[in-house]
C-alpha cells in the first residue's frame, strides 16, 4: 500500500500543479484596463462610486456603462 502511495503522489502533484497554473493564468489577465479606470474615476457619479465600494469593479462598471449607453439601446433587452 505504501509503495502505491509513493508512486501515486508525484502524479497527483503534477495534476495539481497544472490545475493551479490554469487558475493563475485566469487571475493574471487584467479584467479592467488603466484607460477604463481613468475614465470611470473622471466621470463616475456618487452612486457608481458607492457600487464600486460595495461590489467591486464588475458591478460599478456595469452601472457606469448602463448610464452612458444611448437611450434607444437601454429599452432593448434579450
Amino acid at each position: 500500500m505504501f509503495a502505491f502511495l509513493v508512486l501515486l503522489f508525484p502524479v497527483l502533484l503534477m495534476i495539481f500543479a497544472m490545475l493551479m497554473s490554469r487558475v493563475e493564468d485566469r487571475l493574471r489577465t487584467p479584467v479592467v484596463t488603466q484607460d477604463v479606470v481613468g475614465e470611470f474615476l473622471d466621470q463616475a457619479q456618487p452612486d457608481e462610486v458607492n457600487t464600486l465600494i460595495r461590489e467591486g469593479w464588475t458591478g460599478a462598471l456595469a452601472r457606469f456603462r448602463r448610464r452612458r449607453r444611448p437611450r434607444g439601446r437601454r429599452a432593448r433587452r434579450s
